[in-house]
C-alpha cells in the first residue's frame, strides 16, 4: 500500500481541471480522466505532496484548498493498494502549463464528468464532493478490474453490476 494525493481544482465557471492520462506507458490510469496528484515522496505529509504534485503537473501554486477525505483502494493483486488523500481547491496562482508530463489537462464542466472515461469508484467520491459531504472515509475494493465493494464511513454502498467500469 502506498500513499497519494488527488486534487480537483474548481474554477468560477463550475469546472474541474481534469487530467486525461494518455502519456505514460504502464499506467494503471491509462486513457482515464482523473484529478491531479500522485504518490508521496519519502518524508512528505499529505499537504506537502498535494502542493508539489499540483505544481509539477499543472504549474499552478495552490493558495486555497480543502481536505475532503481518504479513499482506500484495495485490490486482488492486479495493481498496488493505495491510501489516497482527496482535496479540492478553488484558489491558485500562476499559469496553467501547456505540457503536463502525465497527460492532457482540460477544464471540464462538473455536469459533464459522467461523459468521461472515469473509474467507477471515482464517480462515488465525485458525487460526495458535489454534495459537499463532510470529510469521509471511503473504501473501494476491486477484483479482476471491477469494483466489487464500496464502504462509506463504515456503511456498505452498492457496487459493481451492469454499468461497472474496469480499473
Amino acid at each position: 500500500m502506498y500513499n497519494s494525493t488527488l486534487c480537483y481544482l474548481e474554477n468560477h465557471r463550475g469546472e474541474y481541471l481534469m487530467l486525461h492520462r494518455v502519456k505514460k506507458q504502464q499506467d494503471v490510469n491509462q486513457g482515464k480522466w482523473i484529478g491531479v496528484g500522485g504518490k508521496f515522496e519519502d518524508g512528505e505529509s499529505p499537504e506537502e505532496c498535494l502542493l508539489r504534485e499540483v505544481r509539477e503537473e499543472t504549474g499552478l501554486i495552490l493558495t486555497q484548498y480543502r481536505f475532503r477525505g481518504v479513499v482506500t483502494f484495495l485490490t486482488d493483486g492486479g495493481w498496488e493498494g493505495e491510501y489516497m488523500y482527496l482535496f479540492t481547491a478553488d484558489g491558485w496562482e500562476g499559469q496553467l502549463r501547456p505540457d503536463c508530463p502525465e497527460g492532457e489537462l482540460a477544464w471540464v464542466p462538473k455536469a459533464r464528468l459522467s461523459e468521461l472515461a472515469l473509474w467507477e469508484g471515482d464517480e462515488i467520491f465525485l458525487e460526495l464532493l458535489e454534495r459537499d459531504h463532510p470529510p469521509f472515509l471511503l473504501t473501494l475494493e476491486y477484483a479482476g478490474g471491477r469494483l466489487v465493494r464500496a464502504v462509506l464511513d463504515g456503511r456498505p454502498l452498492p457496487a459493481g453490476g451492469e454499468g461497472a467500469r474496469e480499473r
